[in-house]
């Protein structure tokens, strides 16, 4: 799968995000508003899993959910994580196990392993996580049922990468070399993956 690095010095780490450039959706409780039904399972089940394990439901195209990552160093230790979603709602706590369109939870991975599943945009990633070295952080889509949105035969997700180094406390943050790299406190971005390919 592609990813963008950016390059950011901090005492402790540098950082490197992939970001999702479309409208974001809210990730909200997943009630129906005026008491209306939830809606009816869809998307087809296939025989093909995804990294984890976990069966993968076809989406389709046309109401294909998205999501993005996004990874910083904290202030004070580890990192914040935010997350932004297209087509896509966080279902509320006690939700049933019915898949729905555009409905479920955002499961976070660190270099494969499950870390979180997350009801919300934001999550602090502790730093006993991510030793020293270069991890991978991922966001990936499931319907309620434990099933991983997918289009095309491919997971819906999202990767960052971070490399957490040693603190130069004798040296000024330098910028960064490689192209679409940027200086100390900047940003960089570019468009998230679909099971390896590029959202358009």
């Amino acid at each position: 799968m592609p990813r963008t690095p950016w390059t950011r010095r901090t005492l402790t780490a540098l950082a490197a995000c992939v970001l999702l450039p479309l409208g974001a959706a809210d990730c909200t409780s997943g009630h129906t508003r005026g008491g209306a039904p939830s809606p009816a399972p869809v998307g087809k089940v296939l025989g093909d899993t995804d990294g984890a394990g976990r069966h993968l439901r076809e989406a389709g195209t046309k109401n294909a959910p998205g999501v993005g990552v996004e990874v910083t160093p904290d202030t004070h230790d580890g990192w914040d994580v935010r997350l932004t979603f297209r087509r896509f709602h966080c279902s509320a706590p006690g939700a049933g196990r019915a898949a729905a369109t555009g409905r479920g939870l955002a499961y976070l991975f660190v270099d494969g392993h499950e870390t979180a599943r997350l009801r919300s945009y934001d999550y602090h990633l502790p730093g006993r996580l991510v030793p020293r070295g270069t991890h991978h952080v991922t966001a990936r889509l499931y319907a309620d049922d434990g099933t991983a949105w997918a289009v095309h035969g491919k997971p819906v997700q999202s990767t960052a990468d971070i490399t957490v180094s040693d603190p130069e406390p004798s040296r000024s943050p330098a910028p960064a070399s490689s192209p679409g790299s940027a200086r100390s406190g900047g940003k960089a971005s570019s468009a998230p993956t679909m099971g390896g390919s590029p959202v358009r």
